[in-house]
């Protein structure tokens, strides 16, 4: 099992030490916790892939402690400067990831290849302390195995990967629980690649045009991948899961035990082979307990796993994106 130590200063500047070796560190943001490694290091890359075993045609997004430190990994033209400076005034440090033209100091590790390169700057203080501590970008996806349930506490990570990462840094619970919004300012007007809690309609007021989702998920096209999180199955419990609009009477005549993660009250004569979990009826508030939901739900002696369909509205898009990935 991995060294799991509270983020504390020492423990910050010896997972710094970890990433400048070339290592692997487990650490938390605002939206899930990370594996990261030093994104300049394609060798350190690799081990990031190896140890999610995730295939090399899903890029990683590129974390900064600042906007500045976009211009050594990527090319801001005329036509992105304002879009750029306009969404990282707004959303950053937050849970936005901007896409833009790669430099070549970027190894093809982190971007599939492409000619792109996805950026963010987290809110977490702990994030952002390690990257300054490192002196290096951090490629980081989530700390899980690929496909499986992202890891929204220390605990999440420890049992996922074990020993393939050289230390965690434990800052308690994630507060956003939710993968970023990915934004692809190449194009214009720009287009949302991964829906997050950053909403295409905050976007829109920010840049005052329509912002533009992608219409479908990545499923190994010949064009490189310019998003992580746009495969078909991800974001995942072992435990298989199905998403349906009655969940309490699907529950009720279930012929096994079952487990309901529902956003509504149960009836009052819910049978004892449903065990029933309730999330607040609001998107963000859903969100920031969804996977610590799943996780839990996941360690139960059940075969199914019934996730009452949450609103078609707007604001429970990324929430709407990931039980659809995790049910696929």
């Amino acid at each position: 099992m991995a060294r799991l130590l509270p983020a504390t200063p020492d423990a910050i500047a010896g997972a710094a030490r970890i990433i400048r070796d070339g290592g692997l560190v487990a650490f938390p943001t605002e939206t899930v916790y990370g594996l990261g490694a030093n994104a300049l290091d394609a060798g350190a890359v690799a081990r990031i892939f190896a140890a999610k075993g995730r295939p090399a045609s899903n890029p990683l997004i590129v974390h900064v402690a600042s906007p500045e430190e976009i211009d050594a990994l990527a090319y801001v033209g005329a036509q992105h400067a304002a879009p750029l400076q306009a969404v990282t005034d707004a959303f950053w440090p937050g849970p936005l990831t901007l896409v833009l033209p790669r430099k070549p100091v970027v190894p093809d590790t982190v971007t599939a290849g492409g000619p792109t390169v996805a950026v963010r700057m987290p809110r977490h203080s702990v994030a952002l302390a390690l990257i300054r501590a490192a002196g290096v970008p951090l490629a980081a996806p989530s700390a899980n195995r690929s496909e499986q349930l992202s890891p929204t506490r220390a605990e999440h990570v420890a049992q996922g990967l074990g020993d393939a990462v050289d230390l965690i840094l434990d800052g308690g619970p994630t507060d956003v629980g939710l993968e970023s919004t990915v934004l692809d300012l190449t194009e214009w007007p720009p287009r949302l690649l991964r829906p997050g809690m950053v909403t295409a309609a905050e976007i829109e007021s920010v840049l005052g045009v329509p912002i533009s989702a992608h219409p479908a998920p990545n499923s190994g096209g010949s064009e490189p991948a310019r998003s992580p999180g746009r495969m078909p199955r991800h974001y995942a419990p072992r435990t298989r899961l199905r998403v349906v609009t009655d969940v309490w009477a699907e529950a009720t005549c279930a012929a096994a035990p079952v487990a309901v993660l529902a956003h509504t009250s149960p009836p009052a004569d819910l049978p004892p082979h449903v065990q029933a979990t309730i999330l607040p009826a609001e998107p963000r508030a859903y969100a920031a307990h969804l996977y610590e939901a799943l996780h839990q739900l996941d360690r139960l002696a059940v075969s199914l796993i019934l996730v009452q369909a949450v609103p078609e509205t707007d604001d429970w898009l990324a929430v709407r994106d990931r039980l659809g990935r995790a049910g696929a």
